[in-house]
């Protein structure tokens, strides 16, 4: 995967750092979809990819909801 965020960063972070990089990549997202509506769109694939960022960040979401990993969870699997 190329840069970019992956589940287990997002699992680390705390609930407010993961609201702010949702509402960043729903934001970056919008300007992708305007650029590619106004054919100023240079890389289609980053679309792609702010889309599996804001998709991921849901899902670390979803899991902690759902009680099925926690942050302190995540952090100690990372040591």
């Amino acid at each position: 995967m190329a840069k970019g965020l992956t589940a287990d960063d997002l699992r680390t972070e705390p609930d407010d750092v993961l609201v702010t990089k949702l509402k960043e990549a729903k934001e970056e997202l919008f300007n992708l979809r305007f650029q590619g509506a106004t054919g100023q769109l240079e890389s289609h694939g980053r679309l792609r990819e702010v889309k599996r960022e804001i998709a991921r960040i849901y899902t670390v979401r979803r899991e902690r909801e759902l009680g099925i990993v926690t942050v302190e969870d995540a952090a100690e699997e990372d040591e």
